[in-house]
């Protein structure tokens, strides 16, 4: 443990995660103050619960477009309790992320295609940049969301504020411009906070610019759960897709810390730790959160080896809010607007948007139709789709590479491993011996080439079935096989099986193979096979020959 490294972390990510709250409190829609207190306790409860030493967790860019969509929603069906509602969403998010890592599933959640995950990260970059286009003016966010600000733009531009358009570009100056040698002792976003807000109180005063105005300082409220059941399904899609999202944020994070810190994180418990803080946030009116890259990122940096750096960033906040609130009530809405228009900017994939022309038409193909759906059709939609889509072209890719491992002879084949003295009873028997072997991994893509190989099986007076190379086999690849052993049996050739891999063996037995193939015709080597095969092609070549 390095004590003075976890409290110079605590103290350098509260620093940097201070503007970050205010402006996604005040994107999201729910204020500046909810998301303070979101950077609090999911801050605090991630770091005492959560399975990485080292990751800082807040409210992130892609929880709050998501959350400020749930809270539009929620509020224009139900003006009376949309806000509740939508804090209840984030609780029952937080208590998906739990199920999620009691059930173990941790490791499965970024197992998805990264043309998939680079579309719907940069979605989320381009509505949180059009969100912002409205304070960022000096207007209003428009409702409607992505689409309703971009059909509004014309008269946001028509209308705009120049006072607060000159602070939001300001604001992107310091962000952008700011040299980088300085940016490593001070965050930007710091910076730009407490400069242009010096600057809008001495040439604007109060006249005309929007701020954030007075936080209140004490102790949040408790938000108990509301429901509508007319909403409950919608309610429900919603905090899937909340708690999903926060849970690929949140391991993709804590795979760049493992990286920092060459140290794992334990995935599972992480999404425990993830969803206590989420459904504790939620409770208490806060924004949901996630691992958050840039303040992990500076918390290992800085020289943070442990929980209690979070521990103590968590508690700066606490102190801000308790204490110190007052100081951000002149904030412009347009300063916040600008830091989270430039976190939008920053979220897009650049690295694979400049190359996507140089790798395959497919990945790029997927990764823009993803974003397309993403800021103009629905989040899960588009995760959805991608996700199909890319998993269906992999497999008919892997099943196109895996027919190559379906051979089926009846002569010695250099592609197939046989000893000599297989090779040569595979010989002697003349062509009348169907030796078909697989290898690899069957999927079941694989099962029209399994059945185009034994068409003609009729043609065969015996037929060894090798699957010494399988590891595994799907259920339709197991049907496959059963029904090119029956058909081999129902043409009065007689069927040999070598499978000694257990859990090809298990997938067969799972159909009942053993009530129409003899024990003696599950043999123990591919010599035995061949011998019993060779063996059944001679007795029926010599009852063919006494016919005759």
């Amino acid at each position: 443990m390095n004590l003075r490294g976890d409290l110079f972390g605590g103290v350098t990510t509260a620093i940097v995660s201070l503007p970050m709250a205010l402006a996604f409190g005040v994107a999201s829609g729910a204020g500046a103050e909810a998301g303070l207190w979101g950077a609090i306790l999911v801050g605090l409860f991630a770091a005492l619960f959560g399975g990485s030493r080292t990751l800082i967790s807040e409210p992130t860019g892609p929880m709050t477009v998501v959350m400020a969509a749930v809270l539009t929603t929620m509020m224009a069906r139900h003006p009376e309790n949309g806000l509740a509602m939508a804090f209840t969403v984030v609780m029952m998010a937080g208590l998906f992320q739990v199920a999620l890592g009691a059930l173990k599933l941790g490791k499965y959640i970024t197992l998805m295609p990264y043309s998939v995950i680079s579309g719907f990260m940069s979605g989320v970059g381009v509505i949180l940049v059009i969100l912002q286009l409205g304070p960022f003016l000096g207007q209003a966010t428009p409702s409607g969301g992505a689409m309703g600000t971009l059909l509004a733009l014309p008269d946001l531009i028509r209308n705009m504020d120049f006072g607060e358009f000159l602070l939001g570009l300001m604001t992107l100056g310091v962000l952008f411009f700011m040299p980088k040698k300085y940016k490593q002792k001070v965050p930007p976003q710091l910076v730009a906070l407490v400069a242009v807000t010096l600057i809008s109180m001495l040439i604007f005063s109060d006249e005309g610019i929007r701020r954030i105005g007075e936080i209140p300082s004490g102790l949040p409220s408790i938000v108990w759960p509301t429901f509508s059941w007319s909403l409950i399904s919608e309610m429900l899609a919603d905090a899937l897709i909340l708690g999903t999202l926060g849970c690929i944020d949140t391991l993709l994070t804590a795979v760049i810390a493992d990286s920092l810190t060459r140290k794992e994180h334990d995935s599972n418990r992480e999404l425990m730790g993830q969803g206590i803080a989420n459904t504790v946030s939620g409770l208490f009116g806060g924004l949901p959160g996630a691992g958050a890259t840039m303040g992990t990122v500076v918390n290992v940096q800085v020289g943070a080896r442990s929980p209690l750096s979070g521990i103590v960033r968590a508690v700066i906040l606490l102190l801000v809010v308790l204490w110190f609130a007052p100081l951000t009530q002149p904030i412009p809405l347009a300063v916040l607007a600008g830091i989270a228009l430039f976190v939008g900017i920053n979220i897009l994939d650049w690295s694979f948007i400049k190359r996507a022309h140089t790798v395959s038409l497919v990945p790029t193909c997927i990764m823009y139709g993803v974003l397309f759906l993403t800021v103009f059709v629905d989040l899960i939609y588009a995760v959805g789709i991608g996700v199909f889509l890319a998993n269906v072209i992999t497999i008919e890719k892997l099943s196109r590479v895996q027919e190559q491992n379906v051979k089926a002879i009846s002569d010695a084949d250099d592609g197939v491993p046989l000893t000599t003295e297989e090779r040569d009873l595979l010989d002697k028997a003349k062509g009348q011996l169907l030796f078909f072997y697989l290898s690899g991994p069957m999927i079941f893509g694989v099962s029209k080439a399994i059945a185009r190989q034994h068409a003609a099986v009729e043609q065969y007076k015996a037929m060894v079935l090798d699957l010494s190379a399988v590891p595994m086999i799907d259920v339709t690849v197991a049907l496959a096989l059963e029904n090119a052993m029956r058909d081999a049996l129902d043409a009065g050739c007689q069927v040999y099986l070598y499978s000694p891999n257990e859990q090809t063996m298990e997938q067969l037995e799972k159909l009942q193979i053993r009530d129409w193939i003899d024990d003696d015709h599950i043999v123990e080597t591919r010599l035995e096979a061949l011998q019993k095969g060779l063996a059944d092609v001679t007795t029926q070549s010599a009852d063919d020959s006494v016919m005759i």
